[in-house]
């Protein structure tokens, strides 16, 4: 290696380096095992994960390096001008070769009953490096299991102190949940206090483990790697739509995993998408066409039912008919159901069912700074949202900003824990988040920096005054120089918004608070999924339903008056609109259950027996064909009435009841982020209504009345109630309350 560069001709940040040979050029800086991966030279490895911090302790890649006179860690040991390495030499390979066999020492023979066999980083490299007999006659040793919780299956007895699960809790996570116990051959990995590991991207700790140690616990015992077909799709939970594959056998989905993609969720994936395959399974699953006689349901034939269907919307044409979609409907979907609006008279179409106040007539957009951009942000607001819960990899990406430098800003009605420090925090009643947005120490702590950004979440956007906080943060973004990031309510609204799902007569609150005769609900659970159920409810029951639904619960039995069974996203090929505006492709990987069938289907035979223009076409590529992206006028009605006492109603989403499959994951039921429905008080509050921790509060509402346990907390603002949506027992509360004892 001369002082003078090799290739005087690289930039300036690179160097040459020879890796086996080959000649390359690499950053200053970077590792040898990075420049040898971008080469397509492996090199085995367990702690080394190009996400996570180099931790250098498994020794696997050891490689020889010239002129250095022991083995080098490649994943430890920078590239030099002129550096000559050499990854199959004999003493790279005698180096390895001795590691892997330090590292089955200890290891169990368990293989066959391993839920990683067969994908096992272990068992793939000790099959080139490992020796076919074991010169170790001792006792092999033992390490006691500890309980994860519902997600994560143990067997530590196989963790070979990779720490890459420990580094991912500290780094990704932000949570710091596992460690290093004990020393020397006595080390052992585990939770620090022996409870369950509480953050919402816990099953990852799947993914980067190498062995067997950490496992999916839903997915466990169930089937064989080589046994399961892989198939692209989406998730579609919230509206960043992680990219996995969907692991079938025989039509039934098993598992989910993450699929890289380095512009949306990198190679991560949150809890709730990995999870949530459970729901498709739930007894409930709407799985025949049904109508109702009589007030009696019966079973029907397809025939039949969208006769019945059909007569309905002949009867209940132009203005008399309602048409509502849940905001995770495909663009497939969305844009038959304008047509099917269009073909009808009617412009009460709308997809935006969770928020109170359209007033503005804001739709969806795509977030202005790309969410890969949000890493490289010096300065981020988070305004009304509990991030960390609505979109986990969004918020993890606020955490790598964090780590670089940025300074985070956080308005909003209760004091939301987060995974990265907050610079200044803002916390107020809901109707005070848009003057919050004005104070002049917010507004130049913003523009000091270069790359600023405007996070508005579900709290500012779904409750009784999300135009008038809309309009401060556009002012505030305007003032500030830094671009605003509304987070689209549901996982396909922006595509909604883009295909025309939106009103040019009624929108989804004025169509329900000035009943219809008659309404099409499309993969709506009535009787959670609307902001107001208590006013939905109202205009629902007297009127002629049809539900296009994926679950034949209680709620939409007791709502309509035909049930037509359609797929979820996991069992239908289908396009999302992401929230950087970004389209997806998936593709049908579960069985459709009975006789459900593809939305996109149902949506076509009843065009047809409407003899509907726009349903001619005779498959998917020619309704894909058919599809543009139109502009639609969206209606300025009034904002709800608000009552000039009591609190405020701050409602967020509950991170594992945000929809009817999630609610339907028994697993992640079960986990400790998944809390009973409470309601929670400021102490001045609680303390002036006569309540106390622990004690049952009644809350009257408009809407109803909700008796619920209360929960007191100096998180939350004056003058403010804090409840979770998702919860049947939560759904009257909104608007103002009036509290006291039960």
């Amino acid at each position: 290696m001369s002082a003078q560069p090799v290739n005087p001709n690289l930039p300036p940040d690179h160097v040459t380096v020879f890796i086996d040979g080959v000649e390359m050029a690499a950053p200053k800086g970077s590792m040898i095992i990075q420049a040898a991966d971008k080469a397509g030279i492996p090199i085995p490895r367990f702690c080394y994960h190009d996400k996570l911090a180099i931790a250098a302790n498994c020794r696997m890649c050891l490689v020889e390096v010239e002129k250095m006179p022991k083995p080098a860690p490649a994943c430890a040991t920078p590239v030099m001008d002129g550096m000559r390495v050499t990854t199959r030499s004999e003493k790279a390979l005698k180096s390895q070769r001795n590691v892997m066999e330090f590292l089955l020492i200890n290891h169990p023979l368990d293989c066959p009953i391993c839920d990683q066999g067969g994908e096992c980083e272990l068992q793939d490299l000790s099959l080139g490096y490992g020796r076919s007999v074991s010169r170790f006659a001792e006792r092999k040793r033992v390490v006691p299991d500890e309980d994860m919780g519902p997600l994560v299956a143990t067997e530590m007895t196989r963790c070979i102190q990779c720490t890459r699960c420990v580094r991912f809790t500290a780094e990704i996570a932000g949570t710091y949940e596992l460690g290093g116990m004990y020393r020397g051959e006595n080390l052992q990995i585990g939770t620090f206090d022996g409870k369950p590991l509480t953050t919402e991207l816990s099953g990852n700790v799947i993914d980067v483990c190498p062995v067997g140690a950490l496992t999916n616990k839903v997915f466990q015992f169930k089937a064989r790697p080589w046994e399961l077909i892989a198939r692209e799709s989406l998730g579609y939970h919230d509206s960043l739509g992680s990219n996995l594959f969907l692991h079938v056998r025989r039509g039934e989905v098993l598992r989910s995993v993450p699929r890289d993609n380095e512009a949306v969720n990198e190679c991560w994936l949150s809890d709730r998408d990995r999870y949530s395959h459970q729901g498709l399974y739930a007894e409930d699953r709407a799985s025949v066409p049904m109508i109702k006689v009589d007030g009696e349901w019966r079973e029907a034939s397809w025939e039949e039912a969208l006769a019945k269907a059909a007569k309905i919307l002949r009867d209940n044409g132009a203005d008399r008919l309602g048409i509502l979609a849940h905001p995770s409907t495909s663009n497939e979907e969305g844009a038959l159901l304008a047509r099917l609006a269009e073909a009808l008279g009617t412009g009460n179409l709308d997809h935006r069912i969770g928020q109170l106040d359209l007033s503005d007539g804001a739709d969806a957009a795509p977030f202005a700074t790309p969410v890969a951009d949000i890493d490289h942000a010096d300065v981020i607001v988070i305004v009304g949202s509990n991030l960390r819960h609505e979109l986990p990899l969004v918020h993890q990406r606020v955490r790598k900003a964090w780590n670089r430098g940025a300074k985070v800003h956080v308005v909003n009605p209760v004091d939301f824990d987060f995974t990265f420090d907050i610079a200044s925090k803002r916390i107020v009643a809901p109707s005070q988040i848009a003057a919050a947005l004005g104070e002049s120490a917010l507004v130049d702590a913003v523009k000091a920096g270069t790359r600023a950004i405007v996070i508005v979440g579900a709290l500012a956007e779904n409750g009784p005054h999300a135009a008038q906080i809309r309009k401060a943060a556009a002012d505030f973004a305007a003032t500030t120089g830094a671009s605003l990031n509304r987070i689209p309510q549901g996982a396909n609204a922006v595509g909604l918004s883009d295909y025309g799902v939106l009103p040019t007569s009624r929108d989804a609150q004025a169509m329900l608070s000035d009943a219809r005769s008659a309404y099409i609900l499309y993969g709506i659970e009535p009787g959670l999924d609307f902001a107001d159920t208590a006013t939905a409810a109202k205009a629902l029951n007297p009127a002629q339903v049809i539900a296009f639904s994926t679950f034949a619960c209680r709620s939409t039995r007791g709502v309509a008056d035909v049930i037509l069974p359609i797929g979820l996203l996991p069992e239908i090929d289908a396009t999302l609109t992401n929230l950087d505006g970004r389209q997806q492709a998936t593709v049908a990987g579960g069985k459709l259950p009975g006789q459900a069938r593809a939305g996109w289907r149902v949506l076509r035979a009843l065009g047809g027996e409407l003899q509907a223009k726009g349903f001619e076409f005779t498959d998917l590529t020619g309704l894909r064909a058919s599809m543009k992206m139109r502009e639609v006028q969206v209606a300025h009605g009034q904002a709800p009435g608000i009552a000039a006492d009591g609190l405020e109603v701050a409602k967020s989403v509950a991170i594992y009841r945000s929809d009817a499959v999630v609610r339907r994951a028994p697993a992640l039921q079960s986990h400790p982020l998944n809390v009973e429905p409470r309601a929670v008080l400021n102490p001045q509050d609680a303390s002036a209504l006569g309540l106390a921790d622990g004690v049952v509060g009644k809350f009257n509402t408009a809407a109803g009345t909700a008796t619920l346990p209360v929960v007191v907390s100096d998180k939350v603002a004056r003058g403010t109630v804090w409840v979770e949506s998702g919860h049947g027992a939560t759904a009257p509360v909104s608007g103002r309350v009036q509290a006291g004892r039960a």
